[in-house]
């Protein structure tokens, strides 16, 4: 028996220069399709006649950033995915999820990519809801202190000491969950982003947990625009480096930055009152 599918086009590189007067604007996208609804014939018995190729799909969207431009991740995959649902009435549902990379004005016409995270956006579009959901992915962050470790429980395979001084470093991930389809996408995103950042900074850790739920509140109490926001966080180990064969001490100083493995800290905040999301959606 049949179970749940869709099926898509994935990772459509696009790029898009702006010309508008003197001064070029650029945007970098990597767009991924994805439809579902009555598709059961073309599983079944190879009846293609409710499949829109997915070669469709990514010309679609080269001409809509030609048509429409290609401004805040969010809203070009909101505009895709509408499309989507009402000119293919066999689709049921569409699922438009972007990786926006940013790039640093140089000059008028001139640019340099930063690579310091990624922007995410994943829009799903039904004929009953719209969900949109922003995010974050590689954004790496270090307290060379302020961090504790300690009272944790200990068994006979336990060789970890307990720490009162130590470096906390991460690579966040985080997807947040908008209330509506028509916030102010730019200015919704770098608050959510300063918000995280802020408490990681602000935040005296005795664990990453702590730390993790510091973020998120603080990501809620600042953007009433969002529902909830789900991180995953590694814990990028730092450990001291014993320098007593050289007579010295090390007093916090010199580490070894660990690769792996690595802990692995993930959770949600919710507002009390959030309506259920109408889609799923994971980090």
């Amino acid at each position: 028996m049949l179970g749940p599918n869709r099926y898509g086009k994935a990772e459509t590189r696009l790029v898009r220069v702006h010309r508008d007067g003197e001064t070029y604007g650029l945007v970098d996208f990597n767009v991924s399709v994805a439809l579902s609804g009555d598709l059961a014939a073309t599983h079944q018995t190879g009846d293609n006649s409710g499949v829109l190729p997915t070669d469709t799909m990514k010309n679609t969207v080269y001409a809509f950033a030609k048509q429409h431009g290609a401004g805040e991740p969010e809203a070009f995959a909101l505009l895709l995915a509408r499309h989507f649902v009402k000119t293919q009435g066999q689709v049921d549902s569409a699922k438009v999820s972007i990786e926006s990379y940013a790039w640093d004005r140089l000059g008028p016409h001139s640019f340099q990519k930063r690579g310091d995270y990624t922007r995410t956006t994943v829009v799903t579009v039904s004929r009953e809801a719209t969900q949109v959901v922003s995010g974050i992915s590689g954004l790496v962050l270090l307290n060379t202190t302020a961090s504790e470790f300690h009272g944790f429980v200990k068994d006979r395979y336990t060789t970890l000491p307990e720490s009162t001084d130590r470096i906390l470093a991460t690579a966040v991930d985080a997807k947040w969950r908008h209330l509506t389809d028509d916030a102010d996408w730019g200015s919704s995103f770098q608050g959510a982003l300063d918000a995280m950042t802020g408490a990681f900074v602000n935040t005296y850790s005795y664990s990453l947990q702590q730390t993790l739920l510091s973020m998120g509140t603080m990501v809620l109490t600042n953007r009433p625009e969002l529902a909830e926001i789900r991180l995953a966080l590694p814990n990028k180990h730092h450990y001291l480096v014993d320098l007593s064969p050289f007579g010295l001490e090390n007093d916090n100083e010199v580490f070894i930055a660990g690769d792996r493995p690595y802990g692995l800290i993930e959770g949600t905040v919710t507002r009390d009152d959030a309506a259920p999301a109408s889609a799923e959606w994971y980090l």
